[in-house]
């Protein structure tokens, strides 16, 4: 079978991460034909539209990456009940200039993990807007927005309990699936 490049954008930058803990979950969880790369994000400058003349290369780098992707994977947590800047400039970057969205026809899904009850559900939903309008269709079933409790997840991706696993399964499963009805 041959490989599906997935582009992972972990809307975090804090070292310990509970998202890229999550990431990592769902790269051992996922089929072996799902080649993940992680996307850095935490070097680019904020967007201007003044780089649309010349793009910095850190922008060139990742609107490459995204073009070379099959798939995307956006692992983000909630900041004020929406997406991360770090995560939002990475799009904008990305999408432009006008006539150049790197994002359009790449499958997607969203998914999320935080302290807080709600788990990032309302960021999820924030994102969702954007990848709508970037023509990236995403996966809406099953959602994951997940709470973190110590031991859940450890940094590797190691999943603390079985039922968590089960959980992060059907969502890998379903985003397989999800995947390979658009790429070959």
């Amino acid at each position: 079978m041959k490989p599906i490049n997935v582009a992972v954008f972990v809307g975090s930058l804090r070292q310990d991460s509970y998202n890229r803990r999550l990431a990592n979950a769902i790269e051992k969880l996922a089929p072996a034909d799902l080649k993940f790369k992680h996307i850095r994000i935490d070097d680019l400058p904020l967007y201007n539209q003044d780089f649309d003349k010349a793009y910095p290369p850190a922008c060139q780098r990742l609107k490459q990456e995204v073009q070379s992707a099959d798939a995307l994977l956006f692992v983000t947590p909630e900041y004020n009940r929406s997406i991360p800047g770090v995560l939002k400039n990475a799009l904008d970057i990305a999408s432009r200039p006008w006539g150049t969205n790197s994002f359009a026809g790449k499958p997607a899904a969203i998914c999320g993990i935080s302290i807080g009850a709600v788990g990032t559900a309302i960021s999820q939903q924030h994102l969702r807007g954007s990848l709508a309008f970037l023509d990236a269709p995403t996966m809406t079933q099953p959602e994951m927005y997940l709470q973190f409790q110590d031991g859940m997840i450890e940094p590797d991706g190691t999943i603390g309990t079985e039922r968590t696993t089960k959980f992060i399964q059907g969502f890998v499963d379903r985003y397989a699936q999800w995947v390979r009805k658009f790429v070959g």
